[in-house]
């Protein structure tokens, strides 16, 4: 069941819904995920977004999943689960190719540092892939500290952590 659950910084053309993995709006960027997966890192990246069981993107689980729409229609999204007592890890952050570079994976991360620090969540970790120096720029601009050094060539890292220590404050601004 999707619940339309409107952010304080809803627009007029943008609303944050929250989702379940099933919803039909899901499935698309998902997809898009998957293939922009295989393209930097081969095929067999696609099962990164099977990894996990979906129920542990709900909230009995201590995840959630958000999608934004723009005009009803699915623009970005992400989600988060339960990492530990006190963290959730950031996960299947997306933004639809068409429109990207508008602040979009800006918005979804605040949103989601929001529904962390709700739920009592202390830290977000999470980690990005060494091809997408996209989501590190995204990262490190808002206020994420990198767990390597970000002086080595990321290739010989492999997934590259990054954390947060959420403060009881407001989000990260958009």
């Amino acid at each position: 069941m999707t619940s339309l659950i409107p952010s304080p910084s809803s627009s007029a053309e943008q609303t944050v819904v929250h989702a379940t993995v099933g919803d039909p709006r899901v499935a698309p960027l998902l997809r898009e995920l998957g293939d922009e997966y295989a393209l930097r890192y081969g095929r067999n990246a696609r099962a990164e977004l099977a990894r996990y069981p979906n129920e542990q993107f709900t909230a009995p689980y201590g995840g959630v999943l958000l999608l934004v729409l723009e005009r009803g229609e699915p623009v970005a999204g992400g989600a988060f689960r339960r990492y530990d007592d006190t963290t959730a890890e950031l996960k299947r952050i997306w933004t639809h190719s068409a429109r990207r570079r508008r602040g979009l994976g800006r918005r979804v991360v605040a949103e989601l540092e929001g529904e962390a620090r709700a739920r009592h969540y202390r830290r977000l970790f999470l980690t990005t892939g060494p091809r997408q120096p996209e989501a590190r720029g995204l990262y490190l601009a808002m206020g994420y500290t990198p767990l390597f050094d970000t002086e080595a060539d990321p290739e010989t890292i492999g997934p590259l952590p990054f954390e947060k220590h959420l403060s009881t404050g407001k989000a990260t601004a958009l």
